[in-house]
């Protein structure tokens, strides 16, 4: 039997905001929340782990830009955790298609957040990813 490689990317975004989760809200570095586990997470939950933490403050800075009207401060820890993942996927993993990452964060969004974090985290990522991931002019 062929594993679902949607089903595992899917399982790993899941673990690594769950580390990432874990590590804002203990004021700690992905990696250290980390190096803790008894067992290194899968290898692309890994990387997600260690590429969010690695360029937090780029997408921090990509986060305010464009988030009008939000302090990063302000939103929920969830949301700004799914954010910083996702343009990690998008500004550093160009195998990984757009739409594809755009729609695993507002799923992930939809069910960890609040009831409009789902179009909030769709509204940035779709603004963002349209500077990063500019479409190729025909």
């Amino acid at each position: 039997m062929v594993a679902d490689p949607l089903g595992s990317r899917r399982e790993s975004r899941e673990r690594a905001l769950s580390l990432l989760y874990e590590a804002d809200a203990k004021g700690r570095s992905p990696g250290d929340v980390m190096a803790e586990l008894p067992m290194p997470p899968e290898e692309f939950a890994a990387d997600l782990v260690s590429g969010v933490g690695d360029n937090e403050a780029e997408a921090s800075d990509l986060i305010r830009r464009f988030a009008k009207g939000w302090t990063l401060e302000r939103m929920p820890m969830i949301d700004r955790t799914v954010l910083r993942m996702a343009i990690y996927e998008l500004v550093h993993r160009p195998d990984v298609p757009t739409g594809a990452v755009i729609s695993e964060a507002v799923e992930l969004a939809k069910r960890y957040s609040t009831d409009d974090s789902g179009r909030f985290v769709n509204g940035m990522l779709s603004a963002i990813a349209a500077e990063v991931r500019p479409a190729p002019t025909p």
